[in-house]
């Protein structure tokens, strides 16, 4: 059984840095590509990045330039370098198996002073 755990979460100030993890049991996800998604109470989830299995990634408009993924194979884990923080930026954040649809438990992410 695939399963996804992220971590990282917390409380940052504004203009605070964040990395969030995603590490995957029960599968090798090299060959997956991999997403981080962001909900707010009430909304849908949003496509925030995503990696390709080349690491090639892509961003939503809100977080370019300040949001960045990676992805280590050897370990399964996908990273979001999140920098810049805005209070807007507050949100549960996910992570993704695209093509499997399988989603992890999700971290919170809070940006406030």
């Amino acid at each position: 059984q695939v399963q996804l755990v992220e971590s990282g979460g917390g409380l940052v100030q504004p203009g605070g840095s964040l990395r969030l993890s995603c590490t995957a049991s029960g599968r090798t996800f090299s060959t997956d590509v991999m997403e981080w998604y962001q909900q707010t109470p009430g909304k849908q989830r949003e496509l925030v990045a995503s990696i390709d299995t080349f690491s090639y990634p892509n961003y939503a408009d809100s977080v370019k330039g300040r949001f960045s993924i990676s992805r280590d194979n050897a370990k399964n884990t996908v990273y979001l370098q999140m920098n810049s923080l805005k209070p807007e930026d507050t949100a549960a954040y996910y992570c993704h198996i695209k093509f499997m649809d399988i989603w992890g438990q999700g971290t919170l992410v809070t940006v406030s002073s």
